[in-house]
C-alpha cells in the first residue's frame, strides 16, 4: 500500500494470489486482505491478480469479489505442441465473446485467435456464376460447374486425383484474374508444384503473380483456432475467391478431440460461403478398393457438393472413376465417369453407361455381348 501511494500507478500487478495466500494462513484473513486491496487502489488503476491455481480448493469465493475473471489453460496432446486457450468467465458491465479461445506465445509477444463466429460476418456474395474447372466433361459433371459461396467435398482413397482436380480449379480462377489460396497439410510446397507440373499444370506463374498463395501446416505444430485465423485472416486481406484446404486429415490430427472437428468446419464453411468463396476439401478415405472404405470422420453433410473419386480394376489394370454424389444448388450429371491422370494431361471419359459395380470395384459389363467399352 506504501508503494502504492508513493508511485500512483496506473496498473497494479500482484504475482502470485499463492504467496498472499500462504501470507494469510486462513481463508478469511486471504478474503479481507484481498478486498482491502480492491478498496484502496486508486480510482484509475487497473489491479491484475495472477494466480497459478496451485490451491486444491476452487477460489470461488475470489471469483465473486474482482470484476473479471480470465482462465489460461494448456490442452497437452499425445504429440506436438501444446495447445493453449483462454476463456473469459466474467467480466462485470460489458460483453465478451465466451467459449475457448486458442492462443500462442511468440517472439514479440501473445497472439490470441478470436473464436471464429459466422453469424457476425454478413452474406456478401455478388457474383452467383459457377466456377469452371476449365475441364468441360468436368463441369457437365457438376452441372456447369461449381456454385460460389459453396464447399465442396472431394473424397476418396490416396492417389486417385482429388488434389490434383482441386488444383485444376484453382488455376482456372488464378487464370481469370482470382486470387485463390491453397492450405496443405500432407505434401510440401516444391513436392506439390512439381507433381502438378508433371500434369500439365504450372502452378510457378500463379504463386509469382501473387493469384495463387501455397501455405503447408505442420499439424502437429498448428492449433485449429489458429488456422481458421489463418484462412480468415486471408480472405479478409487478400480478397481470396477461392479455397483448398488439403486436407481434413491433417486437420483432425490437428483437433484435441474429433468431436469439436464438425464444429470447427461449420464455423468456416459458414463464413466462407457467406463471403463468396469457393471451398474445396479433401477428404482421404481408409483403403484402396472397394465399397466399404471408411472416413476418420463424417463431414458429408456440412459440405454442398460431393465429388467421390475410385479405383476399379478393368481388364487386368487399376483405373480411376469420379462422380458427382451431391449438389444442394441446381442438378449434375449423376453418371459415372472414368479419369485418367497421365504425363502433361488429365483426361475425363464419357459416362460409362455399360457398366455397373465400379464404385464397388469391380465393374461388371451390361452388355450381352461383351464388349462393352472402359476407354474413355
Amino acid at each position: 500500500m506504501a508503494e502504492v501511494e508513493r508511485r500512483k500507478p496506473n496498473r497494479l500487478v500482484i504475482d502470485a494470489l499463492s504467496e498472499v495466500r500462504m501470507l494469510a494462513k486462513d481463508p478469511l484473513r486471504y478474503r479481507r486482505q484481498v478486498l482491502s486491496l480492491k478498496e484502496y487502489a486508486p480510482e484509475n488503476c487497473t489491479v491484475m491478480l495472477l494466480d497459478d491455481r496451485s490451491s486444491r480448493y476452487a477460489d470461488l469465493e475470489l471469483h465473486s469479489i474482482v470484476h473479471g475473471v480470465v482462465l489460461m489453460d494448456r490442452l497437452a496432446r499425445d504429440y506436438g505442441k501444446t495447445i493453449r486457450r483462454v476463456e473469459v468467465t466474467k467480466l462485470r458491465g460489458c460483453a465478451f465473446r465466451e467459449g475457448y479461445h486458442d492462443y500462442i506465445i511468440r517472439k514479440g509477444g501473445v497472439v490470441v485467435f478470436p473464436r471464429l463466429i459466422a453469424a457476425e460476418y454478413a452474406d456478401t456474395r455478388e457474383d452467383s456464376s459457377p466456377a469452371s474447372s476449365g475441364i468441360p466433361q468436368i463441369d457437365t459433371l457438376a452441372g456447369g460447374g461449381l456454385g460460389r459461396g459453396t464447399a465442396t467435398l472431394l473424397i476418396g482413397p490416396a492417389g486417385c486425383g482429388k488434389t490434383t482436380l482441386a488444383l485444376r480449379w484453382l488455376i482456372t480462377a488464378a487464370e481469370r484474374g482470382e486470387r485463390t489460396a491453397a492450405f496443405i497439410f500432407e505434401e510440401t510446397i516444391s513436392t506439390l508444384m512439381g507433381r502438378a507440373a508433371g500434369l500439365g499444370m504450372d502452378l510457378a506463374p500463379h504463386v509469382a503473380s501473387g493469384r495463387l498463395n501455397i501455405s503447408h501446416l505442420d499439424p502437429a505444430e498448428v492449433s485449429p483456432g489458429e488456422f481458421v485465423d489463418m484462412v480468415r485472416e486471408s480472405v479478409e486481406t487478400q480478397g481470396l475467391r477461392a479455397v483448398l484446404i488439403d486436407s481434413l486429415n491433417g486437420f483432425l490430427q490437428a483437433m484435441p478431440g474429433e468431436q469439436f472437428l464438425a464444429l470447427h468446419l461449420h464455423e468456416l464453411l459458414t463464413y466462407l460461403n457467406n463471403r463468396g468463396v469457393l471451398t474445396l476439401l479433401v477428404l482421404a478415405q481408409m483403403g484402396l478398393v472397394g465399397s466399404a472404405m471408411q472416413t476418420p470422420i463424417d463431414v458429408s453433410y456440412l459440405a454442398d457438393n460431393i465429388l467421390v473419386f475410385r479405383y476399379f480394376e478393368a481388364r487386368g489394370e487399376v483405373r480411376q472413376a469420379i462422380s458427382m454424389m451431391k449438389k444442394r444448388s441446381g442438378g449434375h450429371e449423376r453418371s459415372i465417369r472414368e479419369l485418367r491422370l497421365g504425363e502433361n494431361t488429365i483426361r475425363v471419359g464419357s459416362p460409362l453407361t455399360d457398366f455397373q459395380g465400379i464404385l464397388s470395384g469391380t465393374p461388371t459389363s451390361l452388355v450381352t455381348n461383351g464388349k462393352g467399352s472402359l476407354n474413355g
